[in-house]
């Protein structure tokens, strides 16, 4: 597919994109041949929930346009790093997909800087009356750089607070009553009194798990503008809340599970399905294992609070596909993403993958109890802030630095080093 790409110049590609939208798109048949009816598409979700929930949205875009010929090119492992490596190389030799998943925000930066993402408010965002639906955090997001260059297909909520319903409550704590990070301290400390299980599940093996608990804890103790500004690179101007929410977290460690430093996420979280843990802040994919439980019920046996400090915000992680300069299918990428940001696509994704539509019109009927109420809780946010462990706040180089940070962190514990190593990250 590669190939094309000298023979239809920028020049050529921008004027064949004026006359498209002139003409309905029609007037690019011509000029592009059968390139245009080949969509090729770069993914990560190779298995489990993510598998099933591309291969809904693809047979709903292929019902829509059945003489498009869809090429999937996902590249799996990594947690998305092989692909965006991948892009990386792909997309700098001027030879990029049609589009691929890319989580939008800051994430994008290093493409809208060096040209190589399209503006396509015109094209797409003014369709489908995507603008009305979508609030301001996703709308920002597919925003980068001041122009809209990508269509957010999802949302994970990261700033959650999940539980195990008889631990908490053998242990006496009232999860709803807690009102700011460094009051749970006090809700862990006794449900390791007086339960057998830990106080929090987590894991250490890798940094990104605690970057994103920071994060958390420092948006609930200090409050959006603080969280805002730190992502922002005003380190120094934050020194006393970005120590405090360290310290915080370090406060929160003796009551992990002790092989906190040997284990993955999943296996933290099935401590707390199997009660040996109370508490567990995670994403909402996190729900997604507890939905393949049985006997293990929403919100009888689990349940959620807004991590605590953080009500009125939902702070995002998604999944968007953006729109390359010297895109190979010009047409067929514009329909896609049309599609991406359509009630149809999202209905069809989101149930499946655990998450919920960035859309705020899409009819909640396809999702159970606990994504509705997520969906609720969205649509009544203040805020929307973009997640910095999953590179919607900060810019890859950044976030990189910021995981470096965190490793410091979980292997020495020391709040002024790892303050020390924030400062250098942006």
């Amino acid at each position: 597919m590669g190939t094309h790409d000298d023979t239809l110049s920028r020049r050529t590609y921008l004027r064949a994109t004026a006359g498209a939208s002139a003409a309905g798109l029609g007037s690019l048949t011509g000029l592009l041949g059968q390139q245009m009816n080949t969509l090729e598409v770069q993914h990560w979700w190779t298995g489990g929930d993510g598998a099933d929930a591309i291969g809904a949205l693809f047979e709903g875009f292929q019902q829509q346009y059945p003489d498009i010929q869809v090429n999937q090119n996902p590249v799996s492992g990594g947690a998305g790093q092989n692909l965006q490596t991948v892009i990386k190389k792909r997309v700098l030799n001027d030879n990029p997909p049609s589009s691929w998943q890319a989580w939008p925000g800051a994430n994008l930066l290093p493409y809208t800087r060096a040209n190589k993402l399209e503006d396509i408010e015109e094209s797409v965002w003014s369709r489908n009356g995507m603008k009305d639906a979508y609030l301001q955090g996703p709308k920002d997001a597919a925003q980068p750089s001041g122009n809209y260059v990508t269509v957010p297909l999802n949302i994970h909520r990261i700033n959650n607070l999940f539980y195990n319903v008889s631990v908490v409550e053998e242990a006496g704590v009232d999860p709803a009553s807690i009102s700011k990070p460094s009051d749970l301290v006090g809700a862990l400390e006794q449900v390791s009194n007086n339960t057998d299980a830990a106080g929090m599940a987590h894991q250490t093996q890798s940094g990104w798990s605690t970057l994103q608990l920071w994060t958390t804890v420092l948006l609930g103790e200090h409050g959006l503008d603080t969280y805002t500004a730190f992502t922002q690179g005003n380190v120094q101007q934050n020194q006393q809340a970005i120590k405090n929410s360290l310290q915080i977290v370090k406060d929160y460690r003796q009551y992990f599970n002790e092989d906190a430093g040997s284990v993955g996420w999943t296996e933290a979280n099935t401590k707390v399905i199997d009660g040996n843990a109370g508490f567990f802040h995670q994403g909402d994919w996190a729900a997604g294992m507890y939905r393949g439980q049985s006997g293990f019920e929403f919100p009888d046996a689990w349940n959620h609070v807004t991590f605590p400090g953080t009500e009125g915000q939902y702070m995002l992680n998604m999944d968007s596909f953006p729109f390359p300069t010297n895109n190979p299918s010009p047409e067929a990428t514009t329909r896609f993403l049309r599609y991406v940001g359509s009630v149809d696509a999202q209905r069809r994704f989101n149930p499946k993958k655990g998450s919920i539509p960035p859309r705020t019109d899409v009819p909640q009927d396809a999702f159970g109890p606990f994504l509705q109420s997520q969906m609720q809780e969205f649509k009544n946010s203040e805020a929307q802030p973009p997640s910095t462990a999953h590179g919607l706040a900060v810019d890859p180089e950044t976030l990189t630095n910021l995981e470096d940070a965190m490793a410091t962190f979980i292997s020495s514990w020391n709040v002024d080093r790892t303050y020390q190593a924030m400062t250098q990250a942006f």
